[in-house]
């Protein structure tokens, strides 16, 4: 198994991950989110000590990144809902805007990096939750001058032989991404920012290189290893990869309502070949994307989750009578999140990222 951080093949099998990899499984921690409650974060390295650091009162924070290389869509999602649960137990929320990384390892101009980050990216992620007032938003590109030196101080210490040992097969530009990211993660623990604390950071499973690389340098520089948490890949519509450069396999969060909807008429189901074999034998439904769009995102409320799945598995509802369930789903997400990034762009427009 190989974890590309530029473009894995979507996971399907979190067990053998976690073997290869030596993630730990996922702690119960008792707290009211669906993300936790459900194994949809499935993995994690010393979010234990973390959560102990958070529940004694120390200083803890989150970091996350934005890609802006392409629309956004339902999977990055995830990530901002994590963030917001973390921002209402009043935990410090870094994000970080990955320009450089957006040149240098998906041909992303300068231009187009920051037209993406200030018009779709950061207007929906407001939208989402994050508030930016409890929030150090920054582009890596704008940073100041100590995160310049630390990176610098990063680049002369790492060896081509440990970068191989972590990525395998490496690029100059690859190379420059893990050395910003890993500057990233853990600069935030040098006196010009907040001094030594643990430093969550919630990926998918695909950027475990970069977390496992800043770890193994955070103990070589006296800094508290980050931690991390995985949270499992979410399925294209179609069941396969979902990508944001094929429209066809995700709902883009900048889609209009009535966009959202016709895709949702398409998403890949786990019916059987006849609606009498579906009533005798009940629906697929660990194959169904529909019901993973409920669990991941359209339903919160764990009894509702338990009769779809009831009524599935039972042979009691068919496909066409669940997917109308999430057309008006869809609709009314879509429509409520295009008011809400309305007058998060307003928050937008008066920051200053780029200058």
């Amino acid at each position: 198994m190989e974890l590309n951080p530029w473009g894995s093949e979507t996971i399907k099998d979190y067990d053998k991950l976690t073997k290869e990899f030596g993630i730990e499984r996922m702690p119960q921690i008792g707290v009211d989110n669906h993300y936790f409650r459900r194994g949809i974060i499935f993995g994690h390295r010393e979010f234990d000590k973390f959560w102990a650091d958070y529940k004694a009162g120390k200083k803890v924070s989150i970091l996350t990144g934005i890609m802006p290389s392409g629309p956004m869509h339902l999977g990055h999602k995830m990530v901002v809902d994590q963030c917001a649960f973390y921002q209402g137990l009043g935990i410090k929320t870094h994000v970080l805007i990955a320009d450089i990384e957006a040149r240098t390892t998906r041909g992303i101009s300068k231009e187009e990096a920051e037209r993406l980050a200030l018009e779709e990216y950061l207007p929906n992620w407001i939208a989402l939750g994050l508030d930016p007032k409890k929030a150090d938003i920054y582009a890596q590109s704008n940073r100041s001058i100590p995160y310049y030196s630390f990176y610098s101080l990063l680049s002369g210490r790492v060896t081509f032989n440990e970068m191989q040992a972590v990525y395998g097969d490496i690029t100059p530009g690859k190379m420059t991404s893990a050395l910003v990211q890993m500057g990233d993660i853990l600069h935030l623990q040098l006196p010009d920012y907040d001094g030594p604390h643990r430093v969550l950071v919630p990926v998918g499973a695909d950027q475990d290189p970069h977390i496992r690389l800043a770890r193994g340098f955070a103990e070589k520089l006296g800094l508290e290893k980050p931690a991390a948490t995985f949270h499992r890949f979410a399925s294209g519509l179609d069941g396969g990869k979902m990508s944001s450069s094929k429209p066809a396999s995700h709902i883009a969060l900048n889609d209009s309502p009535e966009v959202a909807v016709k895709k949702s008429v398409d998403v890949l189901t786990g019916g059987r070949n006849t609606a009498a074999e579906q009533k005798k034998l009940g629906g697929k439904i660990d194959e169904c994307v529909v019901y993973e769009l409920y669990a991941y995102h359209f339903i919160q409320d764990d009894k509702e989750l338990a009769e779809i799945y009831r009524k599935c598995t039972k042979g009691e509802m068919l496909c066409g009578e669940c997917k109308q369930i999430l057309k008006k789903k869809v609709e009314k997400f879509m429509s409520d999140l295009a008011k809400k990034r309305e007058k998060a762009k307003k928050q937008v427009e008066k920051m200053e990222l780029f200058r």
